[in-house]
């Protein structure tokens, strides 16, 4: 009987994305997945330390698979697994704790893998493929702890990325969002002594993705704001519907006073002339970020200020985190923290502003025609259609829910054209284009 696997995720899309590697690697030497109820031979547990929560929740998980599998060799990655090796090791049942992720070759050699993956075959559970393209952070921003945990960059071959997009196109997935732990720097460890003319970024990687062959879409997770190179609104714009036209721009705060306290690299003019430069080159972008709201010393004009540059911007989503001190960087020694219920009602008046700007957005979309990957289907009984026929829910290329009916029952997975019809408060909804 093959040996017996349990995998756990936390964070980001890159640790989703290196956890599905190992998996599919351990599966290569014989292990399947053990049933919900079944003990594992092997627990792999992959970590966050964004914030001291992500290191208790690595923590309760890692404890929780002791108990129910009490056998398993426990190993444990990710950026809490490199911030303290020591502390992960005590853990119950844990015997192998991974610091750095250049190591995940090793590990699977040591657990009877020859042939080493350089990428996946797929992505167990999911709708899109995440392609994790680059590692590492060279910034040092003042709350962020990851550069301390991911500090070497290091940029994937692009063969091994357009091969592993291939494979996953052929396998069905029609979309393929390309992430990084600073997505923006992709090539920029080949780059150092080379003239100008050499250089590879990513705009070459997504144009040389957006010539391959097949039917899908790529988007771009997370990028800084100074890394949307007019190079790369040029592919977006020469590839409409093969490049989502969407992208998360990082604000973090619309005040220039808290970025320099937060050592961000630019002034919020910069960025908005930056989403003015997507706007005037693209068909109608969505534009969407991450606010951190209450950093020490944020006033209550710098928290109207990041409202403002918020409106000026016009994202249709907001991610808000009230901000969280980070034991080992500058900002949580900072004077001036703020009252955690004076942290709270900012985050409300902003999730507020959010879902208004997100009302704007939705109701422009109206009349559009929007690519969607269904992600979800269900039957609805409507006994004076006189046919069974279902309501679908996916993802649209501007990164709006979209919900329509359609008397086809198969669609998950698929990229169907919804014409927008109207907008709600959480989605918007419309006809297939084949149903009209």
């Amino acid at each position: 009987m093959s040996a017996k696997l349990k995998t756990h995720t936390l964070g980001c899309k890159v640790n989703q994305y290196e956890t599905e590697l190992v998996r599919q690697g351990l599966q290569r030497a014989g292990y399947r997945d053990a049933d919900k109820d079944e003990a594992a031979d092997v627990c792999v547990v992959n970590t966050c330390t964004v914030t001291a929560e992500g290191d208790t929740k690595s923590r309760q998980i890692i404890r929780r698979m002791a108990r129910q599998n009490p056998d398993a060799r426990i190993v444990v990655m990710g950026c809490y697994a490199t911030r303290a090796p020591e502390e992960v090791l005590a853990l119950p049942g844990v015997s192998e704790v991974v610091t750095d992720k250049r190591e995940l070759p090793d590990l699977l050699t040591r657990f009877g893998v020859i042939d080493l993956p350089t990428g996946l075959d797929g992505h167990s559970g999911r709708k899109r493929a995440y392609v994790k393209v680059q590692d590492g952070c060279l910034l040092r921003c003042s709350y962020c702890i990851i550069p301390q945990v991911r500090p070497e960059l290091t940029s994937r071959p692009m063969e091994h990325i357009v091969e592993e997009v291939e494979r996953l196109v052929a396998g069905g997935f029609r979309e393929v969002v390309l992430t990084g732990i600073h997505l923006g720097h992709y090539g920029v460890d080949w780059n150092r002594q080379q003239p100008k003319e050499k250089w590879i970024r990513l705009a070459h990687l997504v144009q040389r993705l957006a010539e391959l062959p097949g039917e899908f879409r790529i988007r771009l997770s997370s990028i800084e704001a100074t890394e949307v190179t007019r190079e790369l609104i040029e592919i977006m714009q020469s590839y409409p519907t093969r490049i989502a036209p969407h992208l998360h721009l990082c604000l973090q705060s619309g005040s220039d006073t808290i970025l320099r306290a937060m050592r961000r690299r630019w002034s919020t003019r910069m960025f908005l002339d930056r989403c003015q430069m997507l706007r005037d080159a693209l068909d109608h972008p969505a534009l969407t970020t991450d606010v951190i709201v209450g950093f020490p010393g944020e006033t209550e004009e710098h928290f109207q200020q990041t409202c403002q540059t918020s409106r000026e911007a016009g994202f249709s989503k907001i991610h808000v985190f009230p901000y969280s001190p980070r034991r080992g960087t500058p900002a949580a020694e900072y004077a001036d923290q703020i009252d955690k219920q004076v942290k709270q009602e900012r985050v409300d008046r902003l999730l507020a502003l959010e879902a208004e700007l997100r009302a704007d957005y939705y109701r422009s979309l109206v009349g559009r025609e929007l690519d969607v990957l269904v992600e979800g289907s269900q039957p609805i009984v409507d006994l004076a259609a006189g046919t069974p026929h279902y309501v679908h829910r996916g993802t649209s290329c501007r990164y709006a829910p979209v919900e329509f009916h359609s008397a086809d029952a198969n669609l998950e997975k698929q990229l169907i054209k919804v014409q927008v019809a109207e907008a709600k408060d959480d989605r918007v909804t419309g006809q297939r284009r084949n149903d009209a």
